[in-house]
């Protein structure tokens, strides 16, 4: 068992600090006395520990984060303001209930609406440009049964919206080789992602709240009142533990939630680019957008699903070679394009689109799986993960 190290004898705790050579004022101002740890500096750690910061404003709370950055998803999405396409809807109703498809959207809608009130419009850069969803002339199946569901999932979703979300519009940007029709989202919007996780880290270190980069956490244990924490560099106690990991949830609770990687690519800027929204293709495992005279475009997890469910930050080359086939012959198929930069991103999901968000143990909670939905319930999973405490 682990031990506190307030209440070791000064040698053994420099032995028990061994690995990383930490001052006296390092153990004291970050290691001392930690109220709440939180595993994950992405959309849902930041928002637990603002939302415990608002319940508990003297409490110490650290954050540690195992990537220089958030290293999942955070800071690696396309920024899409979204709750689900049309033909996405429709396939949820597949496997879940139309209550729990309601509550689905229910949820994402209002965890935009409280991203937007944590942080501002003008500070995330937020435009409700409108989304549409794209069908491939091969899927004209596909394109004919979201016709007809259309006015049967506009009135389903009436008591969120209060009006109809699902139109149906011409073939706008000239786009090649689909339907000659989109189906237009009119509450769908794109955010700056990197814009909002900039002021989601100000506004927590402006609270108070401590995070330490760099830090991999490889075990925990835990005893009647607190949990003894072992990362790549140290060792410390905390009251309480909180993992919101999302995509790596599995390298530390026994929860169902596999990885999911996600490739993205980005052009440089184009001249009069007349492209602006969102874009969802092949029932979203496509998707697009304008930003700063670029497209940015990701996806196609499921060309190779198995070899995608990892968290090896990494592109493949049947991956990106489509996506720059899909650019050139459907998207932008009249105009010259450079490929500028690609990455990836790791999702956390599973066989339900609920997230996991529920008390562990005594001392631990988690707030996981998040099902590719992050920007939109990234905060509300934060904020209901803060409130079991």
């Amino acid at each position: 068992m682990l031990t506190s190290p307030t209440s070791l004898p000064f040698l053994i705790q420099k032995q028990y600090f061994s690995k990383m050579n930490l001052s006296y004022w390092e153990l004291k101002s970050w290691l001392t006395n930690v109220d709440y740890t939180i595993v994950g500096s992405g959309i849902v750690g930041l928002n637990t520990a603002l939302n415990l910061k608002k319940r508990f404003p003297k409490a110490n709370i650290l954050v540690l984060e195992r990537g220089v950055l958030p290293q999942g998803a955070s800071t690696k999405n396309a920024g899409f303001a979204c709750f689900g396409s049309l033909s996405e809807i429709l396939d949820d109703l597949k496997s879940h209930t139309e209550e729990e498809v309601l509550e689905l959207v229910s949820k994402r809608t209002n965890g935009l609406d409280l991203l937007r009130k944590t942080l501002g419009d003008e500070i995330i850069d937020y435009q409700q440009c409108g989304g549409y969803e794209l069908f491939t002339e091969k899927d004209k199946g596909l394109f004919d049964e979201c016709l007809a569901q259309r006015e049967t999932i506009n009135t389903l979703l009436k008591p969120i919206f209060d009006t109809n979300v699902f139109s149906v519009t011409t073939n706008i940007f000239d786009f090649k080789r689909i339907q000659h029709e989109y189906i237009f989202n009119q509450f769908e919007g794109q955010i700056d992602t990197g814009k909002m996780m900039l002021a989601l880290t100000t506004l927590a270190l402006n609270q108070g709240v401590k995070i330490l980069n760099n830090i991999v956490v490889n075990r925990f244990s835990e005893d009647m009142n607190t949990v003894k924490i072992k990362t790549n560099l140290f060792e410390f106690s905390t009251s309480k533990l909180l993992i919101a990991t999302n995509g790596f949830a599995a390298q530390l609770l026994n929860e169902k939630v596999k990885p999911a990687r996600a490739q993205v690519l980005i052009t440089k800027p184009i001249k009069d680019l007349h492209i602006k929204g969102t874009f969802h293709l092949e029932k979203g495992y496509y998707y697009f957008r304008n930003i700063d005279n670029r497209i940015l475009f990701g996806g196609g997890r499921n060309l190779d699903f198995k070899t995608e469910e990892t968290t090896e930050l990494s592109q493949t080359a049947l991956i990106q070679n489509t996506l720059e086939t899909i650019l050139r012959t459907t998207i932008l198929p009249n105009t010259p394009f450079e490929i500028a930069h690609c990455w990836s991103g790791i999702m956390g999901v599973g066989n339900q689109k609920k997230a996991i968000v529920k008390q562990v143990s005594n001392n631990i909670y988690c707030g996981v799986r998040l099902g590719g939905m992050g920007v939109a319930i990234g905060s509300l999973v934060g904020k209901e993960l803060a409130d079991l405490v």
